[in-house]
């Protein structure tokens, strides 16, 4: 078990993150944050929406299923996007250089830091 700071701050350490958030996706709040993204709050506030509405689509369709991470690609950016499983309304945020990273590792941290975040 981990608490937020430890958990953001490692997964800075992967190559190529730019920032990590643990966001309310309730409230669109950041609780917690680590790197250095000018964006950050302004990405936090669009995740939300795009929890939400993953969240709202899965309740509308009666799916049993939870979600693992959802995954945005941009031109220079991957974007992962976890809600907690303790809390699917908390999600974890981490923003990478897609020219720099490594999708598949960062997935597999991102669970390890949703499996030992201690809230």
């Amino acid at each position: 078990m981990s608490n937020v700071t430890e958990s953001l701050e490692r997964l800075i350490e992967l190559a190529g993150a730019r920032s990590a958030a643990l966001v309310d996706s309730s409230s669109g709040m950041v609780l917690g944050h680590a790197g250095s993204d000018a964006g950050l709050e302004i990405a936090a506030a669009a995740n939300t929406e795009v929890v939400r509405a993953q969240l709202k689509s899965m309740v509308n369709l009666h799916s049993a299923d939870t979600i693992d991470d959802i995954l945005i690609t941009l031109s220079t950016q991957y974007d992962i996007v976890r809600p907690l499983a303790a809390n699917p309304s908390i999600f974890l945020y981490l923003a990478m250089d897609k020219n720099k990273s490594n999708m598949a590792l960062a997935r597999y941290k991102v669970a390890e830091c949703d499996a030992q975040l201690e809230l």
